[in-house]
């Protein structure tokens, strides 16, 4: 089996050279398949692109990906994955990107890649692959300490996004629109731009900068990276949809670590809703990081949501951190069997109620959002 990794890693990194076309890497531990679709959306406005479907974004999927590449690809959006040292640099050593883009450094896979300085490490590996400047440009997240501290490893050009003035590329008068999608000022050099994309959540302005700022990096105009930011079908990982009483149910059920929960939280929060009900399941290999991640959720849990419900063995602890914040008891529910839990959502859900519904994806709480959903 390993000979046969290794050998579709070595046609990939054969078949790679052949090709004249820019590859933009795009790691990091929250946002990252979003930020590959956005990204390529805004990209397709002026090059032929590709991009790894779904998340083949490991030392297999990637060569895959590579290999789809013809003659008539100008551009290819690689979202690369991290789970232990190394891993990042093998896949640059096949794919060679100039451009590297890291959105964040948060706790997920702490428990197989240690702490956040090691995560930290990890995700490093893309900008220390690129070429200098001026072929290669790392574009990093200057509000995240540890991705802004990327510019003493990298020789290529850096160019910085966020929130802070101090960026190259940022935005402010961020405003939530609930499912509208997002509003907000972008600056850039002397320009100020007013932007609204159907982006959901206040935190998706973050995806926003990162695939604008490749636009700039690869020489397209301000509106054709409107336009890409505008078409609106990257929204990969949140669905709404109706439950049979009415309610409105947030689908967040694709993966799960403190930082998008805690973002999936804030969106419950944007949302005008007479009741707001938080069903949070288990977030897995979070390491040294387990209690106090779910800790953190709880407290923000417990600010947003009317009830709180919890799935899960470690779930337990949401509760016990809103219990302390103020949660009467009698509205937390506390369940480690997905069947009870869906029979008290299918009893008690009015059509005057907002659901958030999100956990790791080995929890599989999708099936908690498919038994819910109105049938047409």
């Amino acid at each position: 089996m390993d000979n046969t990794i290794s050998a579709l890693q070595q046609i990939a990194r054969f078949w790679r050279r052949k090709l004249n076309l820019r590859v933009i890497g795009i790691t990091g531990s929250v946002g990252k398949s979003t930020t590959k679709e956005v990204a390529a959306q805004v990209l397709s406005q002026r090059y032929r692109t590709l991009k790894n479907p779904g998340n083949l974004n490991n030392e297999i999927g990637l060569p895959l990906t590579i290999l789809r590449l013809g003659s008539g690809y100008e551009r290819a959006v690689l979202e690369m994955g991290f789970y232990v040292p190394g891993e990042i640099a093998l896949l640059c050593d096949i794919a060679l990107p100039q451009v590297g883009v890291v959105s964040n450094i948060g706790t997920v896979h702490a428990e197989r890649a240690g702490s956040q300085e090691a995560i930290a490490r990890g995700k490093s590996e893309l900008v220390q692959a690129l070429p200098p400047a001026p072929e290669g440009t790392a574009i990093l997240n200057f509000d995240d300490p540890l991705v802004r501290k990327m510019e003493e490893k990298t020789k290529a050009r850096v160019f910085f996004y966020g929130l802070s003035p101090e960026s190259h590329l940022w935005a402010d008068h961020v405003e939530g629109l609930g499912l509208e999608g997002i509003r907000f000022q972008l600056h850039y050099k002397n320009e100020t731009l007013h932007v609204r994309v159907p982006m959901i959540g206040r935190h998706s302005v973050e995806t926003a900068l990162r695939a604008a700022a490749v636009g700039l990096v690869e020489g397209l105009t301000w509106q054709e990276i409107l336009d890409g930011l505008r078409e609106g079908n990257a929204q990969l990982r949140l669905a709404a949809v109706r439950s049979s009483s009415g309610a409105l149910i947030l689908d967040d059920t694709y993966n799960a670590s403190p930082e998008s929960m805690l973002a999936s939280l804030n969106l419950l929060s944007e949302l005008e809703a007479p009741r707001k009900i938080a069903v949070l399941g288990d977030m897995l290999e979070l390491g040294p990081y387990e209690r106090q991640g779910h800790e953190m959720v709880g407290l923000r849990a417990a600010q947003v949501a009317n009830i709180l419900i919890t799935f899960g063995e470690r779930a337990h602890l949401y509760a016990e951190a809103a219990r302390r914040a103020g949660i009467k008891s009698v509205y937390i529910l506390e369940f480690d069997e997905a069947d009870p839990m869906i029979e008290w959502l299918k009893k008690n859900l009015t059509k005057d109620d907002t659901v958030l519904i999100k956990g790791s994806h080995g929890l599989r709480m999708d099936n908690i959002t498919a038994a819910l959903e109105i049938q047409l």
